[in-house]
């Protein structure tokens, strides 16, 4: 078969679903336009730039496509989410709960805030994104990003619908309830994983982690040093009226064992305790770190006076002790036979989704948007998200053949920033004028009939 019409059934068969899915004639031709304007070399990758590189003479159209147009999402995040299936999905996967943040100045673009930034460190005015990533082998596929609306928001409806945020969600709903609805939404579509993974700021509510182990999910989330644990030996008694009564009768259950924070409890072990294990090897030699894992049931059980509470799940409590002296704690409901390089393991896995948050960032986009509206965010989110996965299907598609022709090893070389460099020689050419009638050839029609070039030289 010819490179070149290898190259554009390619794209053809990748985008044929989601545009499908679009139904309408006029999104069908847009939505590619946008995706490659998402992967092509420009500075900013908002509306306005794409439209002036790609259609010069139809901004207008691709500007009411992503911003305004009703199109919904929710068809196309179904194609999304069993695309990244075939790619990295399985029991060997794992699934990432985080957030993300986009910068914005003002307080008119829909749930602009002043909240913490993760990737800044520190608060600032910024939209926060709740995000699903999936992956395996380190080849992550982001497959959901939703809008947290803060209090300030769903208490003001009339700036809320001024907006555009649909009815439905003026209900406030915090981080954790907005993942919980995403990962039921993807498991709908066909997503499967072997753990859930999330940071402290999901890890941190035991409603988030009651509703994971009510769906049967293996979970493993960081915590606070302060959340507290019981012994596993803990056992509660009923309470029981005292033969000699004086006082008010006892009306609790008692733990036989005090509860003590994550942190007292992995300082109280002996050193032997503590084993350095090394999970992957850098682009700077080997990552390691010293760890714990013990038993306990953490104490998340019914409220007692005062708010304490009893035991609860048994669990595994994980310490990690860096070479920078930097201390984290985890907690994970895998059973209690799983061996405890498989846990560490998972634990570890969730650095993916921030290599992904970087990805949408730095090589498509996402935090280019420029628009206000609850449904051009979204949209524009949405495709960021495509071409995302179109870039990992091309990486694995190259890392196969590689591993193949000359067993290099396996995934994720190429890197995607590779994959996309080499997209761009393709994409980045200017509207073209055909050899044989003379006519100008808009670039996103070039572009199909043009061959991927080899990744070998653009990495070099």
């Amino acid at each position: 078969m010819d490179v070149n019409t290898e190259w554009r059934q390619e794209v053809q068969e990748w985008l044929q679903p989601f545009l499908a899915a679009l139904g309408h004639k006029g999104r069908r031709k847009w939505a590619p336009v946008y995706v490659f304007g998402l992967l092509a070399p420009l500075e900013r990758k908002s509306i306005q730039p794409i439209a002036q590189r790609l259609a010069p003479a139809d901004g207008e159209q691709l500007h009411h496509f992503v911003a305004t147009s009703s199109w919904e999402t929710a068809p196309l995040e179904v194609v999304l989410a069993r695309k990244a299936q075939r790619l990295v999905g399985g029991h060997d996967a794992v699934l990432i709960v985080d957030d993300t943040t986009l910068p914005k100045k003002g307080r008119c673009s829909v749930g602009v805030a002043h909240q913490y930034s993760g990737a800044l460190g520190k608060m600032t005015n910024c939209q926060a994104l709740v995000s699903l990533t999936l992956a395996r082998q380190e080849v992550p596929v982001c497959i959901a990003l939703r809008l947290f609306l803060p209090q300030e928001w769903t208490n003001d409806s009339p700036r809320c619908l001024k907006v555009g945020v649909p009815i439905t969600r003026l209900t406030h709903r915090t981080k954790g309830q907005l993942a919980l609805e995403e990962l039921d939404r993807v498991r709908a579509a066909g997503v499967t994983f072997g753990v859930v993974l999330a940071d402290a700021g999901y890890g941190i509510s035991a409603e988030f982690r009651k509703a994971l182990s009510a769906r049967g999910l293996t979970w493993a989330v960081g915590i606070p040093r302060t959340q507290k644990v019981y012994p596993l030996s803990v056992r509660v008694k009923p309470a029981t009226i005292p033969l000699v009564l004086r006082g008010r009768p006892p009306q609790h259950p008692v733990a036989t064992a005090e509860r003590v924070s994550v942190e007292a409890a992995l300082t109280a072990l002996p050193a032997t305790h503590w084993r350095t294990v090394t999970w992957r090897r850098g682009t700077k030699g080997k990552l390691q770190a010293r760890f714990a894992v013990i038993r306990v049931r953490v104490a998340d059980g019914a409220e007692l006076a005062l708010g304490q509470h009893l035991p609860g799940e048994e669990v595994w409590l994980i310490g990690e002790r860096r070479s920078t002296g930097e201390r984290k704690f985890y907690l994970t409901n895998h059973s209690a036979d799983t061996p405890k390089r498989t846990i560490i393991a998972a634990l570890k896995a969730r650095w993916s989704c921030e290599q992904g948050h970087q990805q949408l960032k730095e090589e498509l986009g996402l935090d280019h948007f420029e628009g206000r509206s609850w449904q051009g965010l979204h949209h524009h989110a949405l495709l960021t998200m495509i071409a995302l996965a179109f870039l990992q299907h091309l990486r694995l598609r190259a890392s196969e053949r590689r591993i193949q022709r000359r067993s290099l090893g396996p995934p994720p070389q190429p890197t995607l920033p590779a994959v996309r460099r080499a997209l761009v020689i393709v994409l980045g050419q200017p509207s073209q004028r055909c050899c044989q009638c003379q006519t100008i050839v808009p670039a996103w029609d070039f572009v199909w009939s043009q061959p991927l070039r080899n990744y070998e030289t653009v990495t070099n």
